[in-house]
């Protein structure tokens, strides 16, 4: 009898098969509808907290973080189901000939496509609902680009790392159940919006959110803005009387009549400055790099899981 070579197709072109596939499912299985909700997301987050983006620090903290958020949200939207939900399909056809290394390619590619698009959507909703982009850029001609550079670093990060756990998650449901306790720790760890214990400071190089959170932050020029909130406060106080007379709102009229209030905010955020969020390059192309090895990692981890897919008895 006569012995029949079976020949499987090479890697790239089963990369380009799965990636037909993706795009499939994405206009029939409604996998499109990632994007009009990361236009919701953005809206609302334009509206809560965008006034003061760019304009103050604790708006700038406050956006960024929620910027950090948005991309963060719709990152683990876009891929924690897409492995576990056909986890049989390909089991199967990895004992057939699937390479590993080509599905995973295929995702990455399709992923990162549907980033592009939901960055392009969150720059455009915030651009839309008046959101203040910041004027001076530091590697291209316009801060938005730099802006959207790291929007999708972050997003692609989050990403990756959802693909991870679908890589090993048995079910749609424990995927689902997994995502929130990570959304938490990205949350959490962002290094500079929740005061954390300096023990729990290490791992706040974790999560993309303190990687995004400083970038955004020093592509906005967080030193250089006016701090806000010693004033606020202590205008709050302004009709409290001592012996009959008010001193603090006498003293906040002449301030503003002899406009120096700005001089005082800009005063105060002297005295508030980081480092971390300084206005430089060097910055921003540290917080990129981590974000990219983190990508990596999840890749990496992602690749190895499944190549022992065969041997899930579960």
């Amino acid at each position: 009898m006569e012995n029949y070579e079976v020949k499987h197709r090479g890697r790239v072109a089963q990369t380009f098969i799965y990636l037909g596939k993706l795009f499939r499912m994405f206009l029939f299985q409604n996998d499109w509808k990632v994007l009009p909700m990361s236009a919701v997301i953005a809206g609302l987050v334009a509206f809560a907290v965008g006034g003061n983006l760019y304009k103050t620090m604790e708006g700038t903290l406050m956006g960024t973080f929620a910027m950090s958020c948005i991309c963060i949200w719709n990152g683990f939207f876009n891929s924690i189901q897409m492995i576990c939900r056909e986890r049989a399909i390909v089991k199967r056809e990895h004992r057939a000939g699937l390479h590993i290394s080509s599905y995973v390619a295929s995702h990455m590619i399709y992923q990162a496509i549907l980033c592009v698009l939901q960055v392009v959507i969150t720059l455009m909703v915030c651009s839309v609902m008046g959101v203040t982009i910041p004027e001076r850029s530091l590697f291209t001609p316009l801060s938005i680009v730099d802006i959207g550079i790291t929007l999708f670093l972050i997003t692609y990060c989050a990403d990756m790392l959802a693909l991870l756990v679908s890589s090993f998650a048995r079910t749609t449901t424990t995927a689902m159940t997994i995502m929130p306790f990570l959304l938490i720790v990205q949350l959490l760890f962002s290094g500079a919006f929740f005061n954390l214990p300096n023990e729990a400071m290490p791992l706040t190089n974790l999560t993309a959110t303190k990687w995004g959170l400083t970038a955004l932050c020093a592509q906005g020029d967080y030193n250089s803005l006016p701090m806000v909130s010693i004033w606020n406060s202590a205008l709050k106080l302004k009709n409290v009387e001592v012996e009959g007379e008010k001193p603090l709102l006498e003293a906040f009229r002449y301030i503003e009549d002899n406009n120096q209030r700005d001089e005082l905010l800009m005063l105060s955020a002297q005295q508030n400055q980081n480092p971390a969020y300084a206005f430089d390059p060097s910055i921003v192309i540290k917080c990129w790099i981590w974000l990219i090895a983190w990508t990596m990692v999840y890749v990496i981890a992602a690749v190895i899981l499944l190549e022992f897919i065969d041997k899930d008895k579960r």
